[in-house]
């Protein structure tokens, strides 16, 4: 008889983006070209890191700054960090308030881990990236706060009032994967009322209502969009937000794993506890880089300014590419690109018949015949918790050149052309 794991472990659910990108990359095998848009990543060959960043980092290894970073991170890349935050957002925080991690991943899982006890509930809108898993590993009840595209799938005050008694965090994102929607500033201000107001009926006996913000996208805003945050907002939520961000989306440097996380001082304290416990600290060299990059003001606005160009080209011309297929009757349709390396798309094609004359039952059929017919690969907001009929998806536009993205829109006219209802 072979041992068993944990009951954790085993009932722990695998990604639906990873199973997707298996049969793509198995199609890819096959020699067939697949716009491969499932991804939130960049392609480094389109999207390089800032060259002041990598030279940083190579330097850092050439120095033999190989040892053990502080659990914290350096002190230098948090007091970088602190003016970064203090420059761009207007957020003053002390060092003693900032951790450094390997990423955003292990900040979110230490918050968890940090502010759950068993069976706390953690709020949390659909769709959204791993809420769901994260409240599997700390043991928490999810309460799935089901949104709408006319909302820009943001949540709405109204919408969790009637669940804020109950939990210990809410967790937000914005900019939001998968959407690359954001809030507006009365939707995140009304939030935070709220949030005041439970934390006020609360008391100082109770564990507080937390709102874990993940703003790891808030530099790609588009053009005529601004980034709010709670604390701006409402200054009084300073006790009640812990902040995650980082240079994984921003400085398109998802793999050299640099992220860093603000907030209440007895909460980030005993997550710096939990993140040296489990070893999730960014790497020596990689922080000694960061940090005379986050210095280089003239470096950063440089790359931010070409990497939001590149990622507006690519929403322009897929946007204006899906409304052209609409307004052409095909049943599709978009939300405008707010932020991130995100779209919504809408492909209403449940009752259709493919040319071999198959029914599209379900979302798992809408998208294996996008793959198969237009060598599409996106992904269903299933794998962000939707309930299974859904019609949305998210295209990733990180991994795509700007000349594939005509061929792509073409060859998606023609696979919708080719169903009949």
């Amino acid at each position: 008889m072979s041992k068993k794991v944990s009951i954790k472990a085993s009932n722990l659910i695998g990604s639906e983006i990873i199973r997707l990108a298996a049969e793509v990359n198995q199609k890819i095998r096959e020699g067939k070209q697949i716009y491969n848009l499932t991804i939130g990543d960049f392609n480094p060959k389109l999207f390089p890191i800032p060259e002041p960043l990598k030279q940083g980092i190579i330097d850092a290894y050439h120095e033999n700054e190989t040892n053990y970073p502080p659990a914290e991170g350096m002190m230098e890349l948090r007091k970088a960090v602190g003016a970064f935050i203090s420059k761009y957002e207007g957020l003053d925080y002390p060092v003693e308030q900032i951790l450094i991690a390997g990423g955003g991943r292990p900040l979110i899982y230490s918050i968890y881990q940090t502010l759950i006890d068993k069976d706390d509930k953690v709020i949390y809108p659909i769709p959204s990236w791993n809420n769901n898993h994260y409240c599997h590993l700390s043991e928490a009840q999810r309460i799935e706060i089901i949104t709408h595209p006319e909302d820009g799938f943001m949540p709405l005050a109204e919408e969790l009032k009637p669940f804020v008694k109950e939990a210990t965090i809410l967790a937000l994102c914005s900019p939001l994967n998968p959407t690359g929607t954001a809030f507006t500033k009365s939707q995140l201000l009304e939030i935070c009322h709220l949030v005041l107001e439970e934390n006020k009926r609360r008391g100082p006996e109770q564990k507080p209502l937390y709102v874990l913000f993940d703003q790891i996208y808030w530099m790609l805003t588009m053009d005529g969009i601004e980034h709010f945050n709670p604390v701006s907002l409402c200054p009084e939520m300073r006790d009640y937000t812990i902040f995650v961000d980082g240079i994984s989306k921003s400085f398109a440097a998802t793999g050299v794993r640099v992220g860093w996380s603000f907030g209440p001082p007895e909460v980030i304290n005993k997550m710096k506890a939990i993140l040296g416990h489990i070893g999730a600290w960014s790497a020596k060299a990689e922080q000694v880089g960061t940090t005379k990059f986050m210095q280089n003001e003239a470096a950063v606005a440089l790359f931010m300014q070409d990497i939001k160009h590149k990622i507006a080209d690519r929403f322009k011309l897929i946007y204006e590419g899906i409304l052209a297929l609409k307004n052409q009757g095909f049943p599709v349709n978009i939300i405008a690109p707010q932020g991130a390396i995100y779209l919504s798309v809408q492909f209403s094609l449940k009752g259709y018949h493919t040319p071999e004359g198959k029914v599209l039952e379900c979302t798992e059929d809408i998208t294996s015949y996008l793959l198969d017919r237009a060598h599409l690969a996106i992904v269903p907001f299933t794998a962000f918790g939707c309930a299974k009929d859904t019609e949305w998806y998210r295209i990733s536009v990180g991994t795509i050149a700007v000349e594939e993205i005509p061929q792509m829109l073409q060859k998606l006219s023609e696979a919708l052309a080719q169903l009949s209802k």
